[in-house]
């Protein structure tokens, strides 16, 4: 390029007629200075990075160094933060929180509870970088001020956070001499005694580490403190931002501080579930344990004469006593008895007295807690039952029930444990506490960073998508109009960014293609389905000569009372209009397992022998078992097979229990079998058959209602006995077809 310049500038030319090299020499000569200038930039950067790395490995090691030599010399003092102050003094709020938090990170490799005081290393960073950049460490009274701040998080912060994690200390740290002293002074409480301590120990820590960053920062000459200095953000970017009224940077950071919240508390209510499931575990199992020793020592063949004889049976003290004696083995133990289980509530057998009050007397009848209710069933089984966690009457406990059988086996009697879970509460404070220190600590360097690497790659070049987008960002689109929004943002930028335009353009514009062909295509799926569906149906229903259309009427009854259900609220979380058509789609496939019923029992004209109608009630099971293979071979056992699984297997259950072939009872019994089941026997009442006339329409209904509680569940056959009307109508209709038919 200078032999270019030479020669150009010693050509012969005449005044006013000279030229220049070209240009094609021109874009030569611009090409080779931006090839030079972006090889100069990269370069820089590249040293700039190095620099940086080296002032975080510097502030990490003077940490450590720091904090070893004063504890060597047993200094009332810490000096472990030293490294991160002068960090982030020097090179801001970046290397500050870097130093900070892996400093904390290093140390818990030899003590764990260091990586609970993160967040307060990454606190003072992120004050010692804002105070440095506002000139306070430069000015004498601002210095002093600086003390007290960094105090005041250091020791302050950290007091309270040892507080809730450890409780005072007395004896396990550089404050507990002073802590003792003041504690035993007699005019400050444990807690007071601790920060007070904490805050003046750090008083004197924070003032000599912040004298010998400002002494460092004095003595380095001002060229190199301006190498050390991250600029994030520099005077002219934040001029630039200013003039806006939100900035993109200040978006991205609440985005990013919301999904840190969101994570932090999923993560923390995860681990703090875990936890608690642990420690439930662990007392269950001790309770158990106890539940078997107690057992031991209770005489089974002597119940009855516990329960008759009360305290004047001679065993019945020793006993008593043995009971007591295990449930003081333990702090967390606080009941122990023996209660006999029957429907009227327990019947207590032994019950010894504590510290609380004498026990009840024996023979007494005590009604059960609301949080026992839906265990009273395996109770009066004789099963045994827990662990239970309630909160009532005699607190929050853990309960279990050990059943008790006598030398013929059979039951007598119950053992209870009750473990006081009030230990559970302080244990999850502490857990939740260190969690919670941890994750603030990690996240806020996640914040810092990633703040750094969205102003850098993304807040600048966004922003000019942000300006052409910001007309049309409350318009709630449709596909449509965000592909027109698109197009019309015409973005030519030539990186990565516009790469990223042009492929959301075509994928949109992909989409608004194929989402009509795809939701015809769905609906033409769904048709051919409902048609399968029906058709197979039919298949069976015809081997069937006495059923009509059975499959039909019984599909209108079950969405007859379904829509009902839905109109009235009932079952929120359960019943909607996508839950009813799949149970109505489903409905036909009721009785497919009568497909492997043999014709001479399936057409039988008259009554079933005993063989022939068990033989028919296997269709229920072998319906069930067509299904699950048809959910092996789609691998899909939810939303429609589901419901096709449960119509098949359950539509005969009774609420009483009494049904078949699983003999579920109550609400164990899924919804839309309950459902199915009324449907099922009401059409069959007035439908009719070879072997019997149909049922008048009224009679059916009264032995529909007579059947509550018993074979239907009420609360279905409440809402089919509003629908008598829509009920009525699909019957007569059902009857004309029947007579054509017959």
């Amino acid at each position: 390029m200078t032999d270019i310049a030479h020669s150009e500038k010693n050509m012969d030319v005449p005044d006013g007629n000279r030229v220049g090299p070209g240009p094609a020499l021109e874009g030569f000569m611009r090409g080779g200075e931006r090839q030079y200038m972006e090889k100069t930039i990269h370069t820089e950067e590249k040293k700039q990075w190095m620099v940086y790395l080296i002032l975080c490995i510097a502030g990490v090691l003077i940490n450590y160094v720091a904090a070893q030599l004063a504890d060597s010399f047993r200094w009332p003092v810490y000096l472990d933060c030293i490294g991160t102050v002068l960090a982030a003094a020097l090179g801001g709020m970046i290397p500050g929180v870097i130093v900070g938090f892996l400093t904390n990170l290093f140390n818990s490799i030899f003590d764990s509870v260091a990586a609970y005081y993160s967040f307060i290393s990454v606190l003072l960073a992120l004050a010692a970088a804002i105070l440095s950049e506002r000139g306070w460490l430069r000015r004498f009274p601002h210095v002093l001020l600086s003390i007290v701040i960094f105090a005041l998080i250091g020791g302050g912060l950290g007091s309270i956070l040892t507080w809730f994690m450890n409780g005072a200390n007395m004896g396990e740290d550089i404050s507990s001499p002073l802590v003792l002293k003041l504690y035993q002074s007699g005019q400050m409480s444990p807690f007071l005694s601790q920060l007070t301590a904490d805050l003046l120990i750090d008083l004197l820590d924070k003032a000599i580490t912040t004298g010998i960053v400002v002494l460092v920062c004095t003595l380095l000459p001002a060229t190199l403190r301006e190498r050390f200095r991250f600029d994030l953000f520099s005077d002219r970017e934040a001029e630039r931002v200013r003039t806006r009224r939100f900035s993109l940077r200040t978006e991205v950071l609440v985005m990013i501080s919301v999904i840190v919240v969101f994570i932090t508390a999923v993560v923390t209510s995860i681990s703090l579930s875990l936890y608690r499931s642990t420690l439930i575990d662990e007392e269950g199992k001790m309770a158990w344990g106890v539940a078997r020793t107690a057992a031991s020592n209770l005489d089974a063949d002597k119940v009855d004469a516990y329960i008759t004889e009360g305290r004047a049976n001679p065993d019945y003290g020793n006993v008593s006593a043995a009971f007591r004696n295990i449930a003081g083995s333990s702090l967390d133990i606080s009941y122990v008895y023996a209660y006999r289980i029957l429907e009227d509530g327990c019947h207590v057998v032994v019950d010894p007295d504590t510290d609380e009050g004498p026990g009840t007397d024996p023979g007494v009848v005590i009604p059960f807690d609301q949080a026992f209710l839906p265990y009273v069933p395996g109770l009066l089984k004789g099963e045994q039952v827990g662990p239970i966690i309630s909160d009532e009457r005699y607190g929050w406990l853990l309960t279990v029930y050990y059943p008790v059988m006598d030398s013929q086996g059979r039951y007598q009697c119950h053992i209870g444990v009750d473990i006081s879970m009030q230990r559970l509460r302080v244990s999850e404070m502490k857990f939740l506490t260190r969690v919670l220190s941890m994750f603030l600590g990690f996240f806020t360097l996640i914040i810092v960073l990633s703040m750094a690497v969205a102003d850098a790659g993304l807040v600048r070049p966004i922003n000019a998508i942000v300006r052409a987008a910001r007309v049309d960002a409350a318009d709630p689109a449709t596909h449509e109009k965000v592909l027109a929004r698109l197009r019309n943002l015409d973005i030519t930028t030539g990186d990565e960014i516009e790469t990223l335009y042009e492929a959301i353009t075509e994928s949109t514009g992909k989409i608004v293609t194929y989402a009509e062909d795809v939701e015809k295509k769905n609906r033409k799926i769904a048709r051919l389905q409902n048609g399968l569906v029906i058709t197979l149906a039919e298949m069976v229903e015809s081997r069937d000569k006495c059923t009509g259309n059975h499959i039909k009427n019984t599909a209108s009854y079950v969405r007859i009372i379904m829509e009902k259900m839905l109109e009235l609220g009932m079952y929120p979380g359960v019943m909607s209009r996508e839950y009813i058509e799949e149970v109505v789609g489903a409905a036909p496939l009721h009785d497919i397992g009568k497909i492997h019923i043999p014709d001479h029992i399936l057409n039988k004209p008259g009554k079933l022998l005993d063989d022939e109608y068990e033989m028919m009630k296997t269709h229920s099971s072998i319906g069930g078992d067509i299904i699950e293979h048809m959910m092996d071979m789609v691998n899909d056992d939810t939303g429609y097979l589901k419901e096709a699984h449960n119509l098949t297997m359950s539509h005969h259950e009774r609420w009483d229990g009494k049904g078949y072939p699983s003999h579920l009872a109550g609400e164990h019994i899924p919804l839309s079998a309950r459902i199915m089941a009324v449907a099922d026997v009401f059409d069959a009442l007035v439908s009719r058959r070879s072997y019997k006339p149909g049922f008048p329409f009224e009679k059916a209904v009264d032995i529909i209602r007579e059947g509550a509680g018993t074979q239907f569940d009420p609360q279905v056959v409440k809402v089919f006995l509003m629908c008598l009307d829509k009920v009525r109508k699909v019957s007569e209709e059902a009857t004309v077809r029947n007579e054509w038919e017959y």
